[in-house]
Formats: structure tokens, C-alpha cells, sequence
């Protein structure tokens, strides 16, 4: 398959946009420096990721999984940079299946560099996800933005997580660039940075910077992350209490429910859309591939 031959939808999930491709039999090249351009929103398409469609046991990282699940969700960060997981990627994975008649309204299970997520597309079009079992390493790290810096609690979601609880979200900063972070050997591979505040009982809100990506509308790992922490925080953890806990988290992009449940198992439950589709200029791809050879 040429490069020429790219189609393309869009979709969100509470406003964290991803381009999509389409390749069941992984035929496509996508190099790092393609999906920069694409994910670029003057130059490209303009995305917060891109999801890259492809059937498991066409993609070796994947075959393992293939007996588990039919479909990978080989992830990418805006930049291009491979990632574990994206929690609102898998649910708009999920709705361009239903999209496109692959799957229906139900149960699936989505393969992903952070194991086989459980899916269950609601007939009122909201999406769950069942995100697994969060880790708490215990290290965090000392996040600091203009002058002003918070201790931060470490979760794991399949990526790593920096939950610092703050008195006002814009003490965040603009969030495109980094926060800086101290012990920078906590995170050798980059961290998530997710800024908190309370608006009422099991109801928080949140803003984050996304490694590789800068801040966005939306970030599903990181509402995990976020009630995980909350609930330490609060003396709620299921594992103690034997209840199951739910946190409502609002972000800039809409609203995500989470529950952790006894077990550890967690859920995020949320709207997917799929926005438009068509297929990428071929004359625009070739000046794209004509720039990335001059380099």
C-alpha cells in the first residue's frame, strides 16, 4: 500500500481529538515525523494523538494478544512518539468499529501496548472502558510552575500518572510546555502531569499536560489516575472499604465518571464521537514526503 492511499476520520472523546487511520493489515508506514504532521492542527489534520486501526495479528507488538482481541490500538503521541495507553483513544476506538460495522452495541475488548481493555458501548452512546488496575509505586515527585511547587502522588495507568492537588487550576500554568519535575529519574521515560481541585464530594476537576502532546481537552488514563489519588487521598480505597468508589472528574473538554471497584479493577464511562472522514490529499502527502526525505 502507498502512502497516497491514506484515509483518514476524526473523532473525540470530551474533546481529546484523534486522527484516525484505518489499516487492518498493517500495511501503512507511519514514521514518527508523518504523524507529527498529521496531528499538526495548522499544517495537518490537527489531533491530539493518532489512532492507527490495525487487526492484532497483523502487528507484532499485538499477536500475543490476538486471541483476545480482534483489534489493536497502536497508539501515538501528537509528536509522533509511541504510547502504552490513551483511555479516551480506546473509547473512540471502539465507536469508529461501531462506526464502521465491525463491531455493535455491547461488549468488545481492544488490544493496546497496556494489555486488552474491556469495552462496552452503551445503546445511549456513552462508552466504558474497563482501564485494569492501577499501580501506586509509591515515589512521586516535586512538580513546580512558576515559583510555586506540590508534592504529587504516583499512578500508573499502563503510563505513568503525577497528581499534584492545587488551590486553583490555573496555578497550572499554560501547560504547553512541560512543568518541570524533580527527581527527573522518577519518570526516565516522561509523565503525565495532572493538576487537581475539589468541587464537592467525590467531584473533582482537573487540567493536565500529556507527555509528547502538551495540555489537552481531555485525558482518560489521567481521570483514572486522578480518582485513584483522590480516593487515597480521601481514605476511600475499595480495597479497604470493600465498596465500590465513583468519582465524577470534570475537564476542559466534559465530563468523565470513574469507578474503582473492590478488586482494583477500574471503569471510565464517557460520550466517543466520530466527527468527519475522507482520505488525505495525495499531493499534500507527497510534499509532506518530499520535506521528510530532504531531512
Amino acid at each position: 500500500m502507498t502512502i497516497s492511499q491514506i484515509a483518514f476520520l476524526k473523532g473525540h472523546g470530551t474533546e481529546n481529538d484523534f486522527v484516525i487511520v484505518p489499516d487492518p493489515d498493517n500495511a501503512i508506514d507511519l514514521p514518527a515525523s508523518l504523524v507529527a504532521v498529521l496531528c499538526d492542527r495548522r499544517a495537518g489534520i490537527g489531533g491530539d494523538g493518532l489512532l492507527h486501526v490495525v487487526r492484532s495479528a497483523a502487528h507484532p507488538e499485538a499477536q500475543a494478544m490476538a486471541d483476545e482481541a480482534e483489534w489493536f490500538m497502536d497508539y501515538r503521541n501528537a509528536d509522533g512518539s509511541v504510547a502504552e495507553m490513551c483511555g479516551n483513544g480506546v473509547r473512540v476506538f471502539a465507536r469508529y468499529l461501531q462506526h464502521v460495522g465491525a463491531v455493535v452495541e455491547g461488549d468488545l475488548a481492544v488490544a493496546t501496548r497496556g494489555g486488552v481493555k474491556k469495552v462496552h458501548l452503551a445503546k445511549n452512546g456513552d462508552v466504558t472502558v474497563s482501564m485494569g488496575r492501577a499501580l501506586l509505586p509509591g515515589d512521586g515527585v516535586t512538580v513546580t510552575v512558576d515559583g510555586r511547587s506540590w508534592g504529587t502522588r504516583n499512578v500508573n495507568m499502563g503510563n505513568p500518572h503525577a497528581i499534584a492537588f492545587v488551590d486553583d487550576l490555573a496555578h497550572a500554568g499554560d501547560l504547553f510546555r512541560e512543568p518541570s519535575f524533580a527527581p527527573a529519574a522518577v519518570y526516565p521515560d516522561g509523565v503525565n502531569i495532572e493538576f487537581v481541585v475539589d468541587r464537592g464530594p467525590r467531584h473533582v476537576a482537573m487540567r493536565v499536560h500529556e507527555r509528547g502532546s502538551g495540555e489537552t481537552r481531555s485525558c482518560g488514563t489521567g481521570a483514572c489516575a486522578v480518582a485513584v489519588a483522590a480516593a487515597r487521598r480521601d481514605e476511600a480505597d475499595p480495597a479497604e472499604t470493600g465498596v465500590p468508589v465513583t468519582y465524577t472528574v470534570d475537564l476542559p473538554g466534559g465530563t468523565l465518571v470513574i469507578t474503582e471497584h473492590p478488586d482494583g479493577e477500574i471503569e471510565m464511562t464517557g460520550a466517543a464521537v466520530i466527527v468527519a472522514e475522507g482520505v488525505i490529499d495525495p499531493a499534500w502527502l507527497d510534499t509532506v514526503d518530499g520535506e521528510r526525505a530532504k531531512r
